[in-house]
C-alpha cells in the first residue's frame, strides 16, 4: 500500500494540472469570444434570438425524420449549444475547430440546448 502512495500522488497531480488545463481554455474562449451585443451561451436566454459566437467542438450528421440533419457543437468557454441545419449533409467552412457567428432561436430538445437553421458567419 505505501508503494502505491507516490504514484496515486502523480496521478492526482496530473489530473489537477489536466483540470486547471481545461478551465484555463475555457476563460481563454470566453475571452476570444466576447463581444458587445453578444451573450455567452450560458447566459443566453432560451426561446429568444440570439447572436452567439464560439468554436466547432464536433460535426455529425445524424438524420432526423429520415431527413439528414447536420449537428455541430458550438463552444464559448461558458457552455455549449448544438447546431441543428436540417436537409443538410454538410457546409463547407463549417468543421471541428472552425470559429463562427451564428443567429437564431434556441430551444430545449432531451434536456441539450439547441438552435435549428440558424444563421451563420465564418470567422477568421
Amino acid at each position: 500500500m505505501e508503494e502505491d502512495r507516490p504514484h496515486r500522488s502523480r496521478l492526482r497531480r496530473r489530473i489537477s494540472s489536466w483540470a486547471n488545463s481545461s478551465d484555463q481554455h475555457a476563460r481563454d474562449l470566453r475571452k476570444t469570444y466576447a463581444r458587445p451585443g453578444q451573450v455567452s451561451i450560458a447566459d443566453a436566454p432560451d426561446r429568444e434570438q440570439v447572436r452567439l459566437s464560439g468554436t466547432v467542438r464536433s460535426v455529425t450528421l445524424r438524420p432526423r425524420g429520415g431527413v439528414p440533419a447536420l449537428e455541430a457543437e458550438l463552444d464559448d468557454g461558458s457552455g455549449v449549444v448544438t447546431l441543428i441545419w436540417l436537409g443538410r449533409r454538410r457546409i463547407l467552412g463549417v468543421s471541428a475547430g472552425r470559429s463562427i457567428a451564428v443567429r437564431g432561436r434556441i430551444g430545449v430538445q432531451d434536456n441539450d440546448r439547441v438552435i435549428f437553421n440558424p444563421r451563420y458567419e465564418l470567422l477568421p
